[in-house]
């Protein structure tokens, strides 16, 4: 098994022209600075670090930084993570926060996942399934399914999610166990969907 954490996996996404949050890596401070101020802020720090897998069970997600001093404190804060390597420096981006993911299951080959999103995935257990590939007609089917459809559709006074975006992506993910068929298991969780875009704020791929 090869595992493909964040920065890994956005690029093997990225080169298969996945939307990509904007942002990129450093491991120093100076680095760190020169990347935020290219970004402009409000802007969001996740911690890289060995053994870490779910960033916010450790405090390894900050969001909504505003400023150099904040961007200064945030970067002090989560180098004191154990196995720290350094941070990815994001756009903060707003929007409601989806779950995509793939699995290669025993008995139906690859299914894929789309649910609520965020750090209450495993709470909520709002996710509905298919058998890998699908088309459009599944994806708007799987949209309509999740508990947060009505959110998607602009729920009280709230701007409409670009729910075409949503379909197309999550026909494009199905369709990527094609060309990778050793993926065991792949995680884009959150995936951040709003009126304009649907971008992969954070991924995670388990290859055999």
């Amino acid at each position: 098994m090869k595992i493909l954490k964040e920065k890994e996996a956005e690029e093997l996404l990225k080169k298969e022209g996945f939307p990509i949050i904007n942002g990129s890596y450093a491991d120093s401070i100076q680095k760190c600075l020169k990347e935020a101020n290219k970004l402009g802020f409000p802007i969001v720090l996740k911690v890289v670090a060995k053994n870490v897998i779910h960033k916010s069970d450790v405090g390894g997600v900050i969001l909504n930084i505003k400023s150099i001093d904040e961007l200064k404190d945030s970067y002090k804060k989560l180098s004191k993570i154990k196995g720290f390597e350094g941070v990815l420096v994001q756009k903060q981006t707003d929007g409601n926060f989806l779950l995509l993911g793939l699995k290669n299951d025993n008995i139906f080959g690859h299914v894929i996942a789309l649910g609520t999103g965020g750090i209450y995935t495993e709470i909520l257990k709002d996710v509905t399934f298919r058998v890998c590939p699908v088309n459009n007609n599944d994806a708007d089917q799987m949209i309509k399914e999740i508990k947060s459809y009505q959110i998607l559709m602009g729920a009280r006074g709230n701007k409409k999610s670009n729910i075409k975006k949503l379909s197309d992506i999550i026909v494009k993910l199905s369709k990527l166990t094609l060309k990778y068929k050793n993926i065991q298991e792949l995680d884009i969780n959150p995936l951040i969907i709003n009126d304009k875009e649907a971008v992969v704020a954070d991924a995670r791929i388990v290859l055999s």
